[in-house]
């Protein structure tokens, strides 16, 4: 992950908790966006502005994109069950991908409508009211962007942090768009309202590279942050009887991190001491990462492993 998943490993919440905070971030995703929906579109029947537009339209995929995430969200958290072994973790990722598509649409859809413009600018009614719904807007949304990045810090969900990257680009658009409103409506300046709305396009379709990224990774099993994996292997280390680990591998899912690696031990302890010593690993490791899977293959020190498959 990037961006703000690109953090110091620190202990992560158990998962009843995780999954509470998902649900809230979701649900106050949706509201803050239905709020905006209701203003901009006030604002832009009194305006007529592109950018403003641009703006609404914004905040209708906002809402779509939250509604898809708090679905999936949902879905997500669900226990594993006989048909879904690993959990449901990976609705967080279609929903990203969904995000993403809904996303690019609607900045090509601006593109289109401020490159209009730019032939035929218009000049922007109203431009006091808009400026003052989206200051409104902006308020809202830092409030919302807060708490997603709490969240988002302790629960790494990448639903939660695809609504935060477009929301978070939102407080740069609308403060653009505040620009846009000001040149055009006090300073007769109408092409300002057609260019803005470009460059909130481009920030759009930015924004799909970086959400579709964010999934694709969880959905191709990517590697947890090497900060997470130094932080398994520090704690596997910290055991007096451990001698060694190799052939570590990890991924995420959702809520659900799953690790696995291969634990060098005194080849003369009994097959009970090596179980126990495992057991022991196992219970620090899932300490600190409470929604982890652990599986943990026993070694002899120095044991070099030959497998041959036959046909």
């Amino acid at each position: 992950m990037t961006d703000i998943l690109e953090r110091p490993a620190e202990k992560r919440l158990d998962k009843a908790t995780a999954s509470r905070l998902m649900v809230r971030a979701a649900n106050a995703a949706v509201a803050v966006a239905f709020t905006l929906i209701l203003i901009k579109t006030w604002a832009y029947n009194v305006s007529g502005s592109v950018s403003m537009l641009g703006s609404l339209l914004d905040s209708l995929m906002d809402i779509l994109a939250s509604l898809i995430n708090l679905v999936a969200i949902r879905f997500a958290i669900v226990p594993a069950d006989d048909d879904h072994r690993f959990g449901h973790g990976k609705a967080e990722a279609i929903a990203g991908l969904v995000q993403a598509m809904v996303i690019f649409l609607s900045g090509l859809f601006l593109t289109v409508e401020a490159g209009r413009k730019l032939l035929d600018p218009e000049p922007i009614q109203a431009a006091d009211k808009g400026i003052i719904v989206l200051a409104i807007s902006v308020a809202l949304t830092v409030v919302l962007v807060v708490y997603q990045r709490y969240v988002i810090r302790k629960t790494g969900s990448v639903a939660v942090s695809a609504d935060h990257l477009h929301y978070s680009g939102d407080i740069l658009m609308n403060l653009g768009v505040i620009l846009a409103l000001f040149l055009s409506g006090y300073m007769q300046f109408y092409y300002a309202d057609p260019v803005i709305g470009i460059l909130v396009a481009a920030y759009l379709l930015y924004n799909v590279r970086q959400i579709a990224s964010n999934s694709i990774d969880m959905l191709m099993d990517r590697e947890m942050e090497d900060a997470d994996k130094a932080k398994i292997l520090s704690i596997i280390k910290t055991h007096a009887e451990v001698r060694g680990v190799h052939d570590m591998k990890t991924r995420t899912s959702g809520l659900n991190i799953f690790i696995q690696f291969h634990l060098e031990m005194d080849g003369g302890i009994s097959l009970s001491e090596a179980h126990t010593i495992s057991d022991d690993v196992e219970a620090e490791i899932i300490a600190y990462y409470p929604a982890a899977e652990v599986l943990i293959h026993a070694d002899p020190e120095g044991y070099i492993e030959e497998i041959s498959f036959t046909e």
